[in-house]
């Protein structure tokens, strides 16, 4: 019997270029629909940076059917080819998470999106489709953040100044962690790529277009919202059996929030996860939680588990 070929180990994508003052950047909805208060109030802090933010087309629109889309699939998708291949237009913002990125994902030219070149891209929840297909597509970096008219970017000032010292002063926070909050589940350092986002958008993109065929060389995030701690058991099982964790260096765990006690998903990850023999952070602070930092998706970094830090090999954006 031929032996497959080990495959090639994950290696750090296209950076976009670092915002400056008076840009335009494009906010889009590829997934759930968006209260318009929330909205406008998000569009104020951009302003108050100094950028100039336009609104694609269909950002309001409510589907016709179901209620948990920002318009049609054909219109979404449509506002994020147009401000991607907007020449003006210096970086894509996303508006909220939910659900819908995976039903629009296909319906976009990716040819002509990876022929506009590098943009800044942000957001994070069902936006894991959205980072996925950018680095698997494309082979561009993206900003795993918070997005627009999210409550946590309107109320937290330290989350709005993590996404703003990324987007304007990258080398400022080439060292991303270190909270009071982080703790080892595994201790030990590690090199890779980092990638990830919402786990169960990342079980649910096994068997498309999207799917990896390896994370090895790997550092990979990890967070979720409203899972019970025997879904997610079933979602990392499902992982493991599909082989997506073979051959990743490390292991981030940002929130939970409303997955249950955490007694519980301590214990979980401890068993699903340690088998790894990698090192694994958790509780980094990223993702739905009420203050969560800006993680750059598809750089070169190391991972000190024992410290709860990243210190990323170059600043997240050129």
């Amino acid at each position: 019997m031929t032996r497959s070929p080990e495959p090639a180990p994950l290696v750090p994508l296209t950076r976009p270029r670092r915002l400056r003052a008076g840009e335009r950047v494009a906010v889009v909805a590829p997934s759930g629909p968006i209260p318009e208060d929330r909205l406008a109030a998000g569009l104020a802090i951009l302003r108050g940076w100094g950028l100039e933010p336009v609104v694609a087309p269909h950002v309001l629109d409510a589907h016709p059917r179901h209620g948990y889309l920002a318009g049609s699939d054909e219109a979404r998708a449509r506002d994020l080819q147009e401000a991607w291949c907007d020449p003006t237009v210096s970086a894509v913002l996303c508006a909220r998470g939910g659900f819908g990125a995976q039903r629009m994902v296909d319906l976009l030219d990716w040819t002509a999106i990876r022929a506009a070149g590098p943009k800044v891209f942000v957001g994070y929840s069902d936006v894991t489709a959205l980072h996925e297909a950018f680095a698997l597509r494309t082979g561009l970096a993206t900003l795993h953040g918070p997005m627009v008219a999210a409550m946590t970017f309107l109320k937290d000032a330290a989350t709005q100044e993590h996404l703003r010292a990324t987007l304007f002063e990258p080398e400022s926070v080439r060292t991303v962690g270190g909270l009071e909050t982080a703790r080892t589940l595994v201790p030990g350092r590690a090199r890779g790529v980092t990638f990830g986002g919402c786990v169960s958008l990342i079980a649910a993109g096994l068997g498309t277009p999207d799917a990896r065929f390896s994370s090895r060389g790997g550092l990979l995030f990890l967070e979720d919202v409203g899972e019970e701690p025997y879904r997610l058991d079933r979602i990392l099982t499902q992982l493991l059996r599909a082989g997506t964790l073979e051959g990743v260096t490390g292991v981030v765990l940002g929130s939970w929030e409303e997955c249950g006690p955490y007694e519980e998903l301590h214990a979980l990850f401890a068993d699903r996860f340690a088998g790894l023999g990698v090192p694994v952070v958790e509780e980094f602070g990223f993702g739905h939680c009420a203050s969560t930092l800006t993680v750059p998706l598809g750089v070169g970094a190391v991972l000190d588990a024992d410290t709860g830090t990243l210190t990323l090999d170059a600043p997240a954006l050129r």
